[in-house]
């Protein structure tokens, strides 16, 4: 059953934070900032990375700090898909609403769950989650250019549902959400945070999801399958630099220049659209990002498909988690309340609506196996 969710507290974008009317980011970079703000009518911003924000991390050493915003974190968009009406068809016959007051899926509470609570989070009756709305369908900022909305911020709704709490929703930039965690500010984090092996050290971390990479060609295209480094041979590839998926082609390319397989050429361009053209006119076979953001794009345009999908931290599997503090028993907490979202068909229906049902999992493990740093 769905409910408008009229409960939730959404805080005010951080200041600083100002979205462009459209963005346009490197494949594999994070968007840059707009010098001024301009008001948002019909379209969705995503939000750019404020220059310099980083140094307010003082908590953290440059290495500490690599680490835990590193490349493998998928704190990055990369092919970044910013949202262009109140309403896309995922595919499927789903249709997603991304206007502020869009109806989400309610969860029921889980005594389970909520028993785990802590009581220092329990008190004031909220959860208190912080998001980065950097990237549709992941989490982006509604038409009102002010409300979260995506499956990152349904999961968050309905994780709150399950613990018996109420949702206090925080949009950040992602240089702010460690620190921000550690301190207190937050009680958790639901943004696409990978879990690695230096994270764990500091966080707690319940998986909800699978970090998928995707080949995406044009939609005509004769090319049917890309999923292993033989498929890869001679063609051109679309890729951002210093990304995970980038690192996948390298080794590919290896192994294929070893078996006497045509090298693949890697392409890099400075902003997506341009990516999107060279793809459109030819001079590329094949766009290689994160699955959720191409799955979206080609539910927009029509003009792309996919044709593979490839573990976010091949070979290893990149797990998605909600972060919390370390031993504060809110990770168990969470994962008994994920658990219960998707015994109870609410987590299928979260990811089916925003087109990101390949990304499911069965259960939700506390501290996965993460990938190395």
């Amino acid at each position: 059953m769905r409910t408008a969710r009229t409960a939730w507290t959404v805080r005010a974008p951080p200041s600083g934070t100002a979205q462009p009317a459209k963005t346009t980011t490197p494949a594999g970079h994070p968007s840059r900032p707009s010098p001024e703000r301009t008001p948002m009518t019909t379209t969705l911003r995503t939000v750019p990375r404020p220059r310099g924000r980083h140094r307010s991390l003082t908590a953290l050493t440059a290495t500490g700090l690599a680490a835990l915003l590193g490349l493998t974190a998928c704190s990055d968009p990369g092919s970044s898909a910013t949202a262009g009406a109140a309403e896309v068809d995922t595919g499927g016959g789903t249709t997603v609403d991304l206007s502020p007051d869009r109806e989400r899926p309610e969860a029921t509470a889980s005594e389970k769950a909520a028993a785990l609570v802590p009581e220092q989070v329990s008190a004031d009756g909220k959860l208190t989650v912080a998001t980065v709305p950097y990237s549709a369908p992941l989490s982006v900022y509604a038409t009102d250019n002010t409300t979260p909305v995506g499956s990152d911020p349904d999961i968050a709704s309905a994780l709150a549902d399950s613990l018996g709490l109420e949702l206090d929703l925080v949009p950040v930039a992602w240089e702010d959400w460690p620190l921000g965690l550690e301190s207190g500010k937050y009680e958790a984090v639901i943004s696409n945070v990978t879990v690695t092996d230096e994270r764990k050290k500091k966080y707690d971390m319940a998986s909800y999801r699978e970090d998928k990479l995707g080949f995406y060609v044009k939609a005509d295209s004769d090319h049917q399958e890309i999923t292993t480094a033989e498929d890869v041979a001679g063609l051109s590839v679309i890729v951002g630099s210093g990304t995970n998926q980038e690192k996948v082609l390298l080794e590919w390319d290896r192994q294929n220049r070893q078996a006497d397989l045509d090298p693949v050429d890697l392409q890099y361009y400075e902003d997506d659209s341009a990516a999107g053209l060279a793809l459109q006119a030819g001079r590329a076979d094949a766009n290689f990002g994160p699955n959720a953001t191409g799955a979206y794009k080609a539910a927009q345009t029509g003009q792309t498909r996919l044709v593979g999908l490839v573990a976010g931290g091949w070979p290893d599997t990149a797990h998605i988690s909600v972060a919390v503090r370390k031993d504060t028993g809110l990770g168990e907490a969470a994962q008994a309340g994920l658990d219960h979202l998707i015994q109870t068909g609410v987590y299928g229906e979260i990811l089916q609506g925003w087109g990101l049902t390949e990304e499911g999992i069965e259960a939700s493990v506390l501290n996965p196996p993460g990938l190395k740093d």
